[in-house]
């Protein structure tokens, strides 16, 4: 009967052009619908920066990584996502991983991973999903027991006597299309749960990969490999990109003549090692082909998951280190600034490397990780006192995405240093966010080994130290205006002269004024004068920050003869 009347209708010449009409009007309203949809979480480009868009708006992660285990068990985290808004945290670092999502090969538990976005949405709290899957910390302990048990299937990583190591070879395919088919089964999930909420905003994929023990896999696969021509993709990318390669890679390339045909050792030379120098590339063609590797199986797992739910995702990095000078000792191949073309190369599905950050040379780091057009984030690092003076450094220095220290959920559960740093940072963010890539923000970071730091910023001389007995002093300048600054340290001193010798004048203070941010909103407290300001025994005129807590200040100058 229903078919019967439609046919009526649409017989009738003025009906037809009626629902006709009808009809595209609600394709109209359907496509404008579609149009006003909030877009996934993704990256965009601002000047020099990149940052993270979540809901249509840029995010700055003031983040924390949890302990590993802590997401295993629902009950044991429901108090702490709480514990982790109140110490001023927007986002938290948890892990879900293989063994739990998968425990049966095709059977997949989502209840942890439901409870963990549950969790952190119920308190306002974004989350960056750590995927601990093939490998984690070098090793492949998270990998399902079903993966674990069948050897001959899920091959095994083989050191140069040929024992085999407790780590999945990155050439078994069997297990890389096993771990891509689980994220993708994860990021399917978490699309259909929080699409609408996005309170999943990025993942990591693996973590810490690398391969421990061994200069490289010695599996029969893996030497098969590395005495092949180094595979085409790899050769037309090096190419394709010769201008913009990694320097270390570039110098080595160009030593052996640029060659883009034969095996590894033919294209990139034989491999030296000098244990006592760190930084010396030791094993350098061997951590190349590790890397591809590792790079081509993780960029597998990646894009089979953005198929699903296409979001940020990202690799971290266990670093070369002093007491780790060589790949064995630290995982080879790795997420590392000196092989991260051959990730760009074979895992074009990550959108970036970071490095987990718990050596003294933290600038340095920062300074390696940052180039080539690399954005930063820093997932793990330390704490305290250090930690909240490396934030302010981190975002004001480098544009960071994100500062997380890990172990969140423990020691830092009593961290004030960091919380009162978080809650002025929090003050910050949208300051933060606007300024990231204009040349308009400077990271300032004092210690007791690098005690002053000085930098020209706009046309003034800044030089900055403690000024109390503490271990580490941050901050953050921004400039607002040619002679306006907002400020935020603690413990610190930072001084004003003339950026030109040759300019005569005398800088000095319009005003400073204490205050605080409220939505984005500026709202000052005391004028700041006299012995609130640092004694004009300098050339210049200074800032003086109390050590009692990280406060913010609105500076203005002029120049006097």
């Amino acid at each position: 009967m229903i078919i019967k009347l439609a046919y009526q209708l649409f017989a009738n010449p003025i009906m037809k052009k009626y629902l006709l009409s009808a009809g595209l009007f609600v394709v109209s309203v359907c496509a404008f619908g579609q149009a006003l949809k909030t877009a996934a979480p993704h990256l965009e480009k601002q000047g020099t920066a990149t940052r993270l868009i979540v809901n249509d708006k840029p995010y700055l992660m003031i983040a924390g990584e949890l302990h590993n285990s802590s997401t295993s068990n629902a009950a044991y985290m429901r108090p702490i996502w709480k514990q982790m808004a109140d110490k001023h945290l927007n986002t938290v670092i948890a892990a879900a991983s293989w063994e739990l999502v998968e425990p049966q090969q095709g059977k997949f538990d989502f209840t942890l991973v439901d409870s963990m976005v549950l969790g952190a949405r119920k308190q306002g709290l974004h989350l960056v999903m750590i995927w601990f899957a093939s490998w984690k910390n070098g090793t492949s302990t998270y990998a399902p027991v079903w993966v674990k048990n069948n050897a001959d299937k899920y091959t095994y990583a083989k050191d140069a006597k040929g024992k085999t190591l407790e780590t999945l070879s990155t050439f078994g395919n069997a297990t890389m299309q096993a771990d891509a088919n689980a994220f993708k089964q994860l990021m399917l999930h978490i699309k259909q749960i929080d699409e609408k909420y996005q309170t999943v905003i990025m993942m990591q994929v693996e973590n810490e990969s690398g391969l421990l023990r061994a200069d490289r896999d010695h599996s029969d696969a893996a030497n098969k490999a590395f005495d092949s021509p180094i595979p085409a993709d790899l050769a037309k990318y090096l190419t394709g990109n010769k201008s913009s390669l990694a320097p270390e890679l570039y110098d080595i390339w160009k030593e052996n003549g640029f060659k883009t045909t034969g095996n590894w050792e033919t294209v990139f030379g034989k491999s030296d090692v000098k244990e006592k120098d760190w930084q010396h590339l030791s094993y350098y063609t061997e951590e190349l082909f590790m890397a591809y590797h590792y790079a081509r199986y993780i960029g597998t797992v990646a894009a089979a998951g953005k198929s699903a739910y296409n979001i940020p995702m990202y690799v971290n990095a266990w670093l070369k280190q002093p007491d780790t000078p060589i790949p064995g000792r630290y995982p080879g191949g790795g997420s590392l600034p000196q092989v991260i073309d051959m990730y760009r190369s074979a895992g074009p599905a990550l959108d970036f490397i970071a490095p987990d950050i718990y050596i003294p040379q933290f600038t340095w780091v920062l300074s390696q990780f940052h180039r080539l057009g690399n954005p930063l984030m820093i997932p793990e690092t330390k704490g305290g006192v250090l930690g909240a003076a490396r934030a302010f450094f981190a975002y004001g220095e480098h544009d960071a995405m994100c500062f997380s220290p890990f172990g969140i959920d423990g020691d830092y559960f009593n961290d004030e240093p960091l919380s009162n740093a978080y809650l002025v940072i929090d003050q910050l963010k949208e300051l933060i966010l606007k300024n990231q890539g204009k040349q308009t923000m400077r990271g300032i970071l004092v210690d007791t080994a690098s005690k002053i730091q000085e930098f020209d910023f706009g046309s003034y001389h800044i030089a900055a130290n403690i000024n109390d007995k503490s271990a580490a002093a941050g901050g953050i300048m921004i400039q607002t205006g040619p002679d306006e600054f907002i400020v935020a340290s603690k413990s610190m001193n930072i001084i004003f002269s003339n950026k030109s010798a040759a300019d005569p004048s005398h800088v000095a203070f319009e005003a400073i004024d204490e205050g605080t941010f409220k939505n984005g909103r500026w709202i000052a407290g005391r004028r700041l004068n006299g012995d609130e300001q640092l004694n004009a025994v300098f050339e210049g005129t200074g800032l003086k920050f109390a050590g009692k807590g990280y406060t913010i200040q609105h500076v203005k100058l002029y120049r006097f003869k």
